[in-house]
């Protein structure tokens, strides 16, 4: 039976749920189709392939997460905004682990679904926005964005591979290392310093 109303949108939605459910590498299309209620080639008339619905739940991913991280971070400067934004990120990764993995690996994403999506952009203007609280300014936003990436996206992975092992908790450790976070980006060092120009 197929089920009406079906759209790209619900097709997306429920892909992603599969995959917060059992990892984003290990959705098929199959699994969507059985969710819906529909058989596998009703997808196809919303989404092209495999490929194009884990793009399609990266965009959806970057606008969820995006949303968060604003609502968390409204109003806030300086060292609140940054614990705020990090909490907002390891939140999202850990409620929605699937779509998170989106997030971080996109794949190929259909161009035009690309350039309508506001999530991403608002990313970015979201972090750097954050990180001029800070008196940053380019090319030195850049690379403190990146950092900040790296950082958060390297805790929770770590955390959600189990490889926090220490007797000390990660929430502890996740704590701390906002604390030299903020202690860094106050101090951020300059090209006379050693860093590359």
């Amino acid at each position: 039976m197929v089920r009406m109303g079906l759209t790209a949108e619900k097709v997306t939605v429920v892909g992603a749920e599969v995959a917060d459910d059992v990892g984003l590498h290990r959705v098929t299309m199959a699994q969507v189709a059985r969710r819906l209620g529909v058989q596998d080639a009703s997808l196809y008339a919303h989404v092209r392939s495999l490929e194009d619905l884990r793009g399609r739940i990266a965009l959806l991913a970057a606008d969820e997460k995006t949303l968060l991280i604003a609502e968390a971070t409204a109003g806030l400067a300086g060292k609140d905004a940054l614990v705020a934004f990090a909490n907002a990120w390891r939140e999202y990764a850990h409620k929605f682990p699937g779509r998170y993995a989106a997030t971080q690996a996109p794949g190929k994403i259909d161009p035009e679904l690309a350039a309508k999506a506001a999530g991403p952009r608002r990313a970015v203007a979201l972090t750097y926005g954050m990180l001029r609280g800070y008196g940053l300014a380019e090319p030195d936003l850049t690379d403190a964005a990146r950092l900040l990436r790296s950082t958060f996206h390297g805790f929770v992975a770590l955390e959600a591979s189990g490889g926090f092992a220490h007797a000390r908790t990660p929430q502890a450790s996740w704590i701390r290392s906002l604390d030299a976070l903020h202690i860094l980006l106050r101090h951020w060092p300059t090209p006379r310093d050693g860093g590359a120009a």
